[in-house]
């Protein structure tokens, strides 16, 4: 029966297949109470004005993977704001190892002040995390929030460089975040008048362990980017290229020093920092504070200095770089979901993305607010779906409709199938 269910990686010798949802379910999740479309294998786009859920919709598959989604949300915001809590995503993907159904979401809250967790399962059975999700399919997404990244802070850098890795190696998540709690509880200690040095030996060995495990992944997912962003170099291209490098103490130190020395010297330099640590009230050295450095190529300058336009197109064409490297080491090309991108793009990058996407082969979701913006996609190939209800989606065959509180028919205008 498994071999039955699995499906070959490759569709075309050399080339990877793509991981497709097939059919996404909603409940009460944000504006949707109810909701199912049914997709086919061509990009989709959602058309719609502002507040009519396109993005939530967005949000909903950025679930089907690792973290807290695009909008890095509590549990607790995306819920129905008139439901009881609860929430579910659920999918009926096909992907790396054959039809699966992928489902996420939490339970209404028993108590008031009751913590919250996020349960995940694949074929109705229950998985620890949704990591597990990364074995069927690996979710990419760009977002407006996203603009200001190469001129914001080192940490929304650092955030974006561990979304890059997890989509490579989910267990990068997991190690991130237990990080984060070692570094807490060193930080504790040392608020202490006279903390136990076992303690803190024991605490900063774990940190230090971590810390490498952490930087070493970004290392190594940086270094395959950046090799595949070389490739894609081309001074015709209508999106600049560009360089990527690392800035961290641990990182730097993986460059020529073997994980065991590294990790050796972060140690020790933990142990030498602490009284400079106890008083800044934080640990001031680690891969918690390292940044990602991007520079466009063509210019040659930072990629912050650049215009925001520039910024945008170097930011597009570094996700299309790790959506190929993603197909090139699973075997599979992701989803990639796209939220308002085309509208801030002249004719000829737009061109250029609509053919970067075909050229990918992955199952590509964008949306946007004017139709005209995507003529060119519509001309040559797409499925096409107008959001007009607030608790209803209205993308489907053409002549379905989402099931749900509040039934909407979809019209006949607001979907333009050009593919089988």
């Amino acid at each position: 029966m498994g071999d039955q269910r699995r499906i070959s990686r490759d569709s075309v010798v050399g080339q990877p297949r793509a991981a497709r949802i097939r059919r996404l379910t909603l409940s009460n999740f944000r504006n949707y109470r109810a909701g199912q479309i049914s997709l086919e294998g061509a990009p989709v786009v959602l058309l719609g004005p502002n507040g009519a859920g396109k993005t939530n919709l967005l949000e909903a598959i950025s679930f089907l993977s690792p973290g807290r989604g695009l909008r890095r949300a509590t549990l607790e915001d995306v819920a129905f704001s008139e439901g009881d809590g609860s929430w579910a995503v659920a999918a009926e993907v096909e992907g790396a190892l054959g039809l699966t159904t992928l489902g996420t979401g939490c339970e209404p809250p028993a108590a008031e002040n009751q913590s919250r967790s996020r349960q995940c399962r694949i074929d109705r059975e229950p998985v620890q995390s949704a990591a597990a999700f990364a074995d069927h399919l690996r979710v990419v997404w760009l977002v407006p929030a996203m603009d200001q990244l190469f001129a914001g802070p080192a940490s929304e850098r650092r955030r974006f460089l561990d979304r890059l890795v997890l989509a490579v190696d989910a267990g990068h998540g997991s190690r991130v975040a237990a990080l984060e709690r070692s570094l807490r509880s060193r930080n504790r200690l040392l608020e202490e008048s006279s903390p136990d040095p076992h303690w803190l030996d024991a605490v900063e060995r774990e940190t230090a362990e971590l810390a490498v495990a952490v930087a070493a992944a970004r290392v190594e997912t940086a270094r395959r980017l950046g090799a595949a962003l070389a490739e894609r170099r081309d001074r015709s291209s209508a999106f600049p290229w560009a360089q990527i490098s690392l800035i961290g103490a641990i990182e730097n130190a993986l460059e020529t020093h073997a994980a065991s020395e590294a990790e050796d010297r972060y140690r020790a330099s933990l142990k030498e920092g602490r009284s400079r640590d106890a008083a800044a009230g934080r640990t001031l050295e680690g891969p918690h504070l390292s940044d990602l450095h991007v520079v466009h190529g063509p210019r040659g300058i930072a990629a912050g200095e650049t215009s925001t336009g520039e910024q945008k197109a170097l930011l597009i064409d570094l996700v299309l770089a790790h959506s190929g490297l993603i197909a090139h080491m699973t075997g599979f090309a992701p989803v990639l979901l796209l939220d308002e991108v085309i509208a801030h793009l002249d004719p000829a990058r737009r061109s250029a993305l609509f053919a970067a996407l075909a050229a990918l082969g992955g199952q590509a979701f964008l949306s946007g607010a004017d139709p005209t913006a995507f003529a060119e996609m519509s001309a040559s190939g797409g499925i096409f779906g107008q959001l007009r209800a607030r608790r209803a989606v209205a993308i489907a065959r053409s002549r379905s409709y989402i099931q749900g509180a509040e039934k909407v028919p979809f019209p006949a205008a607001g979907l333009r199938r050009k593919v089988k």
